[in-house]
């Protein structure tokens, strides 16, 4: 998968608090079916976060797949996440899984592709989905030039990337952990 469209994910971290929030659109051809879609889930024991854009059935079945990836690796948050990508680049059912997920706990960030990709970004700022670029680069310029908190930042930069992409609402759904 190239390009996750529908959604907006957006995950950074500040002074030991992580937080990920996402938008609640859900659109079907050129048409918004949802408003309230909640694309943002804690897992293990509300010890990790984890977003996903692309088609919501998809993104559902990968998190059910990594919530047993990190049972079976007892909250090895990397181990885990290695294994469902390589799960997921070489089964053949997976392999047709459009999505991209963020994961995160207190120490990683993620980004989980079909691709075989597990990405951890230089910053603690990380976004996908068709508003994760405006997302992320308004997180990068308030994380670089303001004492904001990680909610803060996340919740301003999701505003303006549903301000500028059609496949991006102002309906969040916010998540963290410390």
């Amino acid at each position: 998968m190239t390009n996750a469209r529908s959604t907006t994910v957006l995950c950074v971290r500040r002074e030991g608090k992580t937080v990920m929030g996402g938008d609640g659109q859900v659109t079907l051809g050129d048409s918004v079916v949802k408003h309230t879609a909640k694309k943002i889930r804690k897992l293990y024991k509300d010890s990790v976060l984890v977003g996903f854009a692309g088609s919501a059935a998809d993104g559902l079945s990968l998190m059910e797949r990594l919530e047993s990836k990190l049972e079976e690796f007892r909250g090895n948050l990397i181990r885990a996440c290695v294994e469902l990508a390589k799960d997921w680049r070489m089964d053949r059912s997976l392999r047709r899984l459009e999505a991209l997920m963020l994961v995160a706990d207190r120490q990683h960030m993620l980004l989980l592709s079909g691709n075989g990709d597990v990405i951890e970004p230089d910053e603690p700022v990380l976004a996908i989905g068709s508003g994760g670029n405006y997302a992320r680069a308004s997180a990068l310029a308030l994380y670089r030039n303001t004492s904001l908190s990680a909610e803060e930042i996340v919740r301003q930069s999701l505003e303006i990337a549903g301000e500028i992409c059609i496949y991006t609402n102002r309906r969040f759904v916010i998540e963290s952990i410390e």
